[in-house]
Formats: structure tokens, C-alpha cells, sequence
């Protein structure tokens, strides 16, 4: 599978891949779905990749606008392609921090940032998705006022968890591209 940049100032751009399985990288049509969802809100936008794989989904957004991208990642060789795909794209350390670890402890831990957009795709079939997505809601100060979590799974891992019982977040939309389902989720001010 060919990564690459779809839009923004590293149009065009191609992007490394995580060797072996443990990384599915989002396709093209579902990213630029994605983004075609954002529209214009992803300009000056924060955003924290959960499980950071090869980046793509940060650099997409620095491309488009965003100013700051945090990764967590716990594989040594995705850290490896994350840096080498930031600095091919020309994004630098200001507009991108990779933090090696585990994702769940850094959302257990005092947040230290409000991001507009935290994006959760896990390794698949692992139910690490509701896991995070429950952490999240767990410590809402990870997140703005007008913020949206987005969590990238297969159809299958989603069902029976429709209506999973949240306390600071709210289902808004999920959309379906082939394989690949997006869940959306947004803060729920009261």
C-alpha cells in the first residue's frame, strides 16, 4: 500500500510504511474523507494520534493547517517512521511531538493539553478502541470546548458497542468506507 499526503503544502509527498502487521495504515479515500468531514476546522487545529503508526493522519492535518500534532506510539520502528515521514514532509519539532509509550498511561495522567481532535486507531480486534475512548471521556481536560474524538476500526469491532454509556462525550456520526469505519464523537458541554 502507497501512502502519501493528499492535500495542503506536502501535497503529493509519499510516506513510509511501518514494516509487518501491527500498523494498518488508513487508506487514501478514507483520509480524505476524514478531512472532507473537518472542512476548514482542521486550520490551527490541535490534535493528538493516539497510536501514532506511520503519521499519516497528523501530517494530513499539519498539511492542511493544523499547528500541532502529538503521537504516542509504543513500537520503536513506528517512532522511526513517524520522524523520518515529519521531516520528508518538513514539518518540524515545534509542530510535532512523538511521546514513545503507552497511550492509555499518558490519557491516566494529569492532562497537560487540550486538543481539538484526538484521533484513536489501534491495533485492530483488540477492544483498545473502547478502552481509550473511555479513558478519554474518563479526562475530558484532554480535550477543548468544541472538540471531536474520531476512532478508526473495522465495522465488526463496533458491534454491540453503539450505544456505549458515556459521560462527556456524544455520538454524533460514524461512516463506513469498505472495511474501515470512523466513529465520531464530540464533547459534550453542559
Amino acid at each position: 500500500m502507497s501512502l502519501r499526503v493528499i492535500a495542503g503544502k506536502a501535497r503529493g509527498h509519499k510516506l513510509k510504511t511501518v514494516p509487518g502487521k501491527e500498523t494498518r495504515p488508513i487508506t487514501d479515500r478514507v483520509k480524505e474523507n476524514l478531512f472532507n468531514i473537518i472542512g476548514a476546522d482542521v486550520v490551527e487545529s490541535t490534535w493528538w494520534d493516539l497510536f501514532g503508526g506511520t503519521g499519516a493522519v497528523g501530517i494530513e492535518a499539519l498539511s492542511r493547517g493544523a499547528t500541532f500534532v502529538r503521537y504516542s506510539e509504543m513500537g520503536r520502528e513506528a517512532i522511526n517512521v513517524i520522524r523520518e515521514n515529519l521531516a520528508h514532509c518538513k514539518f518540524d519539532g515545534d509542530q510535532a511531538e512523538i511521546k514513545r509509550g503507552d497511550a492509555f498511561a499518558f490519557l491516566e495522567s494529569a492532562p497537560n493539553y487540550a486538543f481539538d481532535y484526538i484521533y484513536i486507531a489501534p491495533p485492530q480486534y483488540k477492544e483498545m478502541w473502547l478502552r481509550a475512548l473511555l479513558l478519554v471521556d474518563e479526562h475530558p481536560d484532554w480535550l477543548s470546548d468544541e472538540s471531536w474524538v474520531v476512532v478508526q476500526i473495522h465495522p465488526r469491532e463496533f458491534r454491540g458497542h453503539e450505544e456505549v454509556e458515556l459521560k462527556n462525550l456524544v455520538k454524533f456520526d460514524e461512516r463506513k468506507y469498505g472495511s474501515t469505519l470512523l466513529v465520531f464523537y464530540e464533547r459534550e458541554i453542559i
